[in-house]
């Protein structure tokens, strides 16, 4: 009985000690807000000498912390939570299974917050932060209050089925919680099968999201499987509403003669379209003809697809909801019904078609003299696949020879008028998979953009700007017609110029300077032309450019060096060029200028479906390269360091144009640790330098097809330097630039 006493007394003492010091500490930390402190920091500011006041410290700050008056901080210090915090609404972006950072709305420097306190949020949600200045002048750091909007409630996932439950392993690289299916709704999904599943319950602290199984896509692996797997994990459909599909049907495919008298007509002039031989939408078409004064008259005509889907109808709600079509790997998820996209507005030769045309008067030097926008009805002669008018144009002889040739002169002169005013000469290359009849990829290679591409492609952007530019000068002032354009900011400057560090370092150079930026990337475009560090170089480029985006605030397009731009000639399978259709028809009729609100908001989701969109064709894409390395020959393979980061090196392989990851845990010929600021990795014994940039030789040492990764083996890399760099070699919780699968561009 006397024991227990003092066990009890001791116990009161411990307590009393414990919360005199919580009553300390509050004091300390409210006389010192903005400051932080380490534990043994505190234990010499308070003259805490005795093993027993240590650990009263240590259960007081523990307490503390669990009552969310004080932040314990990564570094392991303490700093007193108060109403006065800044609180940020952001987007999470969970990098690792570790943290997450939260990109804020506002823009500015991003917030770095431990997976623990997230609070349940996943990756894409938007949630509010409370955010605390961390010491020794690190990043900012912070911890989820609210999940304000879940970004997507099902997902797409590898099921595993146990005895009275499920678990899915999702797809998505940033869900790192399987999620919990108990047994009734597992429905009918077998172990190993591609799932959709919904949440029903979202995750906590300590617990696992929920949810049940929605549909059964297949067995894993699978191509079917996993393509449909792509198309749900990015919410695409599978296929049309009955109701859109039976409109699409009811429209009467013939052309009347009031409707062709109230078009300007084309039909005697020589017209082709120009397409990928796989083709089976055309929605633009070229016209020539020579006038008496010795200059051309050109035509591009557009598929009038807005004279068939009205407004507020079924189609037109559906193909709002779509925004885009998609470009997998081995299908389209088309915007429009087949009946629409392939038929009714496909423009195929030797048939009358509806068309929206902007037709240039150009003299030989690819000036534009005259201009005139309007709708017309063509007869398209010739269907042109690229190889066969590049033929034409490397022989001068074939169809339409004289033509072909004249508009790639004048296509010539367009894009180097272009390169004078500022614009930037990016070259992406973009990889293309043979497949066989049952989907597997026998190879893979990149797509090769001659003059014929080219061609078109000035053609287009000559229209998509005289488009602009003549919506924008009808009126002047605030009374100036809403319009829809296509944007493209200013790079960031410090993006520049971290950029303009880094390349220095390989040898080149990039002045950072406004005026000076797009000359000089150009330089340096020009200068890295053909070199193993071409692809990721300009990746890296691509990636400090702001997105291109829908709005309808005229700010410019720096890539293109235009003052305004829209698009105008794809729509077939963008909504935004409906868009445009419509309103330049209606400035033509003398309408009035339309609600700017309601048009910037189809704006934005038309940037938000593009950006799904995107998403989905890069999966699709590196779903194909990781299986085709997994059937790929096993030898070593030659590659370029296109990223560094705490946990991995990205490799791109020159010969087949697929990215893996050599995992730091594989390199056990040193500890590397990361120097993020030079884009590298230093080996703690050698000294040897792995950087962005570095020719390599890999071999395969893994392919994970559900996570859509490859794991690589250094054969031989890197390189030693002379010493040991004066470094700490501290790794750095901080994100590193790194080429992954968005190194693209889409103006």
């Amino acid at each position: 009985m006397k024991k227990t006493k003092e066990k009890n007394t001791r116990g009161r003492k411990a307590e009393d000690t414990r919360n005199e010091l919580k009553d300390v500490l509050l004091s300390f930390f409210n006389q010192n807000k903005n400051r932080t402190f380490t534990a043994a920091q505190l234990r010499r500011k308070l003259a805490l000498r005795s093993k027993s006041s240590e650990d009263a410290l240590y259960d007081a700050l523990f307490e503390l912390e669990r009552n969310n008056t004080l932040a314990h901080l990564k570094n392991g210090s303490y700093k007193l939570k108060s109403s006065s915090t800044t609180t940020i609404t952001g987007v999470v972006d969970h990098v690792n299974p570790r943290y997450a950072f939260i990109v804020s709305e506002e823009g500015g420097e991003d917030i770095w917050v431990n997976t623990s306190s997230l609070k349940g949020a996943l990756d894409g949600d938007t949630v509010k932060v409370a955010v605390y200045s961390s010491s020794g002048g690190r990043r900012k750091e912070g911890e989820v209050i609210e999940v304000v909007q879940h970004k997507k409630d099902e997902y797409v996932g590898t099921i595993e089925i146990l005895t009275k439950y499920a678990f899915v392993v999702p797809d998505n690289k940033k869900m790192y919680s399987d999620i919990y299916v108990r047994e009734e709704n597992i429905k009918g999904a077998k172990e190993g099968e591609k799932v959709l599943v919904k949440i029903t319950q979202w995750p906590t602290e300590n617990r696992k999201p929920e949810g049940e199984v929605i549909q059964v896509l297949g067995r894993a692996g699978e191509h079917n499987t996993e393509m449909h797997a792509i198309m749900a994990e990015f919410g695409l459909p599978f296929d049309f509403p009955e109701r859109v599909v039976e409109e699409a049907e009811k429209i009467d495919e013939g052309i009347t003669h009031a409707e062709i008298a109230k078009r300007r007509d084309f039909r005697d002039i020589t017209t082709f379209t120009i397409d990928p031989a796989d083709a089976k939408d055309f929605d633009d078409a070229l016209s020539v003809r020579k006038l008496e004064n010795d200059t051309w008259e050109i035509g591009v005509h557009i598929a009038d697809v807005t004279h068939y889907v009205k407004p507020d109808s079924i189609l037109e709600r559906e193909a709002y909801r779509r925004a885009t079509s998609v470009y997998l790997v081995d299908r389209v998820v088309p915007m429009l019904p087949e009946r629409l996209s392939n038929g009714l507005c496909s423009l195929r030769p030797n048939e009358d078609k509806l068309t929206f045309s902007a037709v240039f008067e150009m003299d030989k030097d690819g000036k534009v003299l005259t201009e005139w926008f309007g709708r017309t009805i063509i007869h398209s002669d010739r269907r042109f696949s690229y190889e066969d008018a590049q033929q034409v144009l490397e022989t001068g002889t074939g169809d339409f020879a004289d033509e072909l040739l004249l508009l790639n002169d004048l296509a010539k002169k367009l894009k180097e008028d272009r390169f004078k005013k500022g614009a930037i000469s990016f070259e992406t290359i973009e990889v293309k998979f043979k497949l066989d009849e049952k989907g597997v990829p026998l190879a893979v290679y990149p797509k090769i953009r001659k003059d014929a591409h080219k061609l078109i492609e000035e053609f287009m952007l000559l229209a998509n700007k005289k488009v602009a530019e003549f919506v924008y000068k009808m009126r002047k002032g605030e009374s100036r017609n809403t319009m829809v354009y296509r944007i493209h900011d200013f790079p960031d400057v410090e993006k520049i110029k971290t950029l303009s560090t880094f390349v220095k370092k390989l040898g080149y150079s990039l002045n950072a300077d406004a005026k000076k930026v797009s000359s000089s990337l150009n330089k340096m475009i020009d200068e890295i032309e053909g070199k193993p560090e071409q692809s990721v170089l300009q990746s890296l480029a691509i990636r400090t450019m702001a997105k291109a985006k829908y709005s309808t605030e005229t700010t410019g397009h720096f890539g293109l060096a235009f003052k305004h731009y829209t698009h105008f000639t794809s729509p077939i399978r963008r909504y935004p060029d409906m868009m445009a259709h419509r309103l330049l028809q209606h400035y033509l009729e003398k309408g009035k200028s339309v609600n700017k609100a309601e048009y910037e908001e189809k704006s934005r989701h038309s940037s938000d479906m593009e950006k799904v969109a995107a998403d989905a064709e890069r999966a699709s894409i590196k779903y194909k390269q990781v299986e085709f390395m997994q059937n790929a020959e096993t030898r070593p393979f030659e590659g370029i360091v296109t990223g560094v980061t705490e946990f991995g090196i990205f490799v791109e392989m020159i010969e087949t144009r697929c990215e893996g990851m050599v995992r730091m845990s594989d390199m056990d010929d040193d500890y590397y640790d990361l120097d993020a600021d030079n884009y590298r990795v230093i080996g703690r014994h050698t000294g040897k330098i792995i950087s962005f940039g570095d020719k390599v030789m890999v071999t395969v040492k893994d392919t994970n097809l559900a996570k859509r990764s490859i794991d690589l083996e250094f054969v031989e890399a890197g390189k030693k330097t002379p010493k040991t760099p004066k470094e700490d070699g501290k790794r750095r919780n901080k994100r590193v630039q790194t080429i992954d699968d968005e190194g693209e561009l889409d103006w």
